[in-house]
């Protein structure tokens, strides 16, 4: 069995971008989750629309698109690709309490996505807490995972919960 190695590494130990030109262009989706974590009150501000930066959900819904779309620019290593689709949807959550970010990212392309989700989630959940730090310091973001992925050589792969 061969021991696996980093992609991103050359024999050389150095680090490099992975040559995707000889990969077939399939389908590919990503799917990522996140969460922010913060009192009661800070998300009764959200739901109602009260928080005085504005629209938090709106705006971080926003951000984490651009910011999938950006995610080359972030992310040394990681090729540009052509989105086809980038989805965030935030869910606030009394239980936790607070929000639950989750981006749902797709490309027909010779490498995957799973960087552009996890960017997007990311960033929607620091626009919320950007958006709602002067009323509380103590909002936290956890829980950034890769939930599932399809398509390309390694096939499906889904997060056991």
């Amino acid at each position: 069995m061969t021991k696996p190695t980093l992609t991103h590494i050359d024999t050389k130990g150095e680090a490099h971008m992975v040559d995707v030109s000889a990969k077939a262009a399939t389908e590919r989706v990503a799917i990522a989750e996140g969460f922010v974590v913060m009192t009661t009150e800070t998300l009764k501000l959200i739901t109602e629309g009260n928080a005085k930066k504005g629209d938090v959900l709106g705006t971080a819904r926003i951000a984490g698109i651009m910011a999938a779309k950006r995610t080359s620019d972030l992310i040394p290593l990681c090729h540009p690709l052509a989105l086809s689709k980038v989805t965030i949807e935030i869910t606030p959550d009394e239980r936790l309490p607070g929000c639950r970010v989750e981006a749902t990212v797709k490309v027909t392309g010779p490498t995957g996505v799973e960087m552009e989700a996890l960017t997007a989630v990311s960033v929607s959940c620091l626009t919320i807490y950007d958006m709602v730090k002067a009323v509380e310091r103590g909002v936290h973001i956890e829980g950034i995972r890769l939930l599932e992925k399809q398509g390309g050589k390694s096939g499906h792969y889904k997060h056991e919960a």
